[in-house]
């Protein structure tokens, strides 16, 4: 029996999978979930230091003229002690004296016979970087479950950490069966057609971090699909189209049932791609997607990457979206939830034209789908809707309702 789009989704959300581990340098490390929560070892500042080239000063001699007593570096470690209408001449990063209250620029001064006169006024603790202003001792930098990033670089290279736990990578299998389609790689006649559903998720899983093995084409027979199976149940997920209808050679839910298969869910009360299942044998999860096209891929948009965040180990789980106006008056069949590809321009979303779930060409001028509730008959130019991107990952901690009502 097929479920409904909100229980599908909350079977995802909870789907369990042990996550192994691995410890990696962090330049490697990019685009990676971090398996542990890592916290910060120094303190940023760990001292207070000058934000300027000039001088530091106690803030109540701002407005007499100031003896030069010292010069300090970056990287000196020099413990000075101001007296009364002295300063030292200061560099940017350098250790400011403990009592020195603020520092004055440069070019905000007048230096003669040795002294210096303000010529601006002066703010107390101006232009001084205090210990852990940036970052406290002890401070939580990075959860588990978050992907590192060039930003999650600075962060731990800040605090001299070379390698970090990160989850394995997913291993995803891919399959095509059916004869009746060619692979692209070899000749065909002129009633035949090419098999675009299996480059598609090999690439598209790619893109979302998995590690991803091709398996080959099973020919049309319960025993050529089961070795495939069989020989891909190593991986955490095998994903593979059509073959779960009732047609005389439909041979791919037969296989997958002699070898154990048990059904998570068997459908979705969703247009286009009811007919998506998903089970596991074993460890292994399966993924078994529409055999048309854009159907295929639009429920793989809205299901199977939840699947994949979650075992990429990612705390990121739940669809966040945009708000948008629509681009024009736009008619529905109401009645079911309904995936609607289109393009997003910053402001407005304008349906695509060619939606019938058996065309290739439409995400290729797609960046973005509306889930349309499925009591929604009409949406009216302007009206604000959510859209849910496709170029790039735009997913939340925080569970949200991203369906356009």
């Amino acid at each position: 029996m097929a479920l409904s789009v909100n229980d599908t989704l909350e079977i995802i959300y909870n789907l369990e999978k042990n996550l192994g581990f691995e410890i990696i340098p962090i330049e490697k490390s990019i685009n990676r979930i971090c398996a542990q929560e890592i916290f910060s070892t120094y303190a940023l500042p760990k001292f207070n230091n000058s934000a300027m080239d000039g001088y530091a000063i106690r803030y109540e001699d701002y407005n007499k003229p100031l003896e030069v007593v010292d010069t300090v570096f970056a990287g000196d470690n020099k413990d000075i002690q101001l007296d009364t209408a002295t300063c030292v001449k200061i560099m940017t990063g350098a250790k400011v004296p403990y009592n020195a209250t603020a520092i004055i620029p440069k070019e905000e001064t007048i230096i003669n016979n040795n002294k210096i006169e303000i010529t601006k006024n002066v703010n107390e603790f101006q232009h001084i970087r205090f210990i852990g202003e940036d970052i406290k001792l002890g401070e939580l930098l990075i959860k588990k479950g978050q992907k590192i990033n060039f930003a999650k670089i600075t962060l731990l290279s800040s605090q001299g950490i070379s390698h970090i736990k990160v989850y394995k990578k997913p291993k995803v299998a891919v399959f095509a069966s059916g004869e009746e389609l060619k692979l692209h790689y070899e000749k065909i006649e002129d009633y035949q057609i090419y098999n675009s559903n299996t480059p598609t998720f090999i690439a598209r899983a790619k893109e979302l971090g998995c590690e991803v093995t091709f398996m080959g084409q099973a020919k049309d027979s319960i025993e050529s699909i089961k070795e495939l199976i069989q020989n891909s149940l190593d991986a955490d997920l095998i994903i593979t189209s059509g073959g779960v209808s009732v047609g005389d050679a439909d041979f791919t839910k037969e296989a997958f049932n002699t070898l154990g298969f048990k059904a998570i869910f068997d459908g979705i009360k969703i247009k286009p791609g009811k007919p998506t299942v998903f089970g596991k044998i074993e460890d292994t999860y399966i993924l078994n997607l529409p055999g048309n096209p854009l159907a295929s891929t639009l429920v793989f948009e809205l299901f199977g990457r939840l699947i994949i965040q979650k075992l990429l180990g990612s705390s990121q789980i739940y669809h966040n979206f945009i708000y948008a106006k629509m681009a024009e008056n736009f008619n529905n069949k109401k009645g079911r939830i309904t995936i609607i590809p289109g393009f997003f321009d910053g402001e407005y979303f304008t349906p695509s034209q060619k939606r019938t779930p058996g065309m290739v060409s439409t995400l290729a001028t797609a960046n973005s789908i509306i889930v349309l509730d499925e009591n929604v008959e009409k949406i009216k130019k302007d009206e604000k809707i959510k859209i849910l991107p496709i170029d790039w990952k735009f997913f939340t901690e925080e569970k949200k309702d991203f369906l356009t009502k």
